[in-house]
């Protein structure tokens, strides 16, 4: 699934992307570390991975998209 990075905090390598609809979703440090990014910017297209729906809704992986 694609969406754009919204917020990110390098100290805690946490934040949140926004879906196309643009619903806001937060992802925690694992999710940062399992795609192997060093920094994210806001606005960068990410691809990520996600478990669960609606609220149980939780990103496992976030990754820059490539084309």
């Amino acid at each position: 699934m694609q969406a754009t990075a919204y917020t990110y905090d390098s100290d805690t390598r946490t934040g949140s992307v926004l879906l196309d609809d643009g619903t806001p979703v937060p992802f925690d440090a694992p999710a940062f570390d399992a795609g192997g990014l060093r920094l994210l910017r806001p606005g960068q297209r990410v691809r990520i991975e996600v478990t669960g729906a609606g609220e149980a809704r939780h990103i496992t992986l976030v990754t820059l998209q490539t084309f």
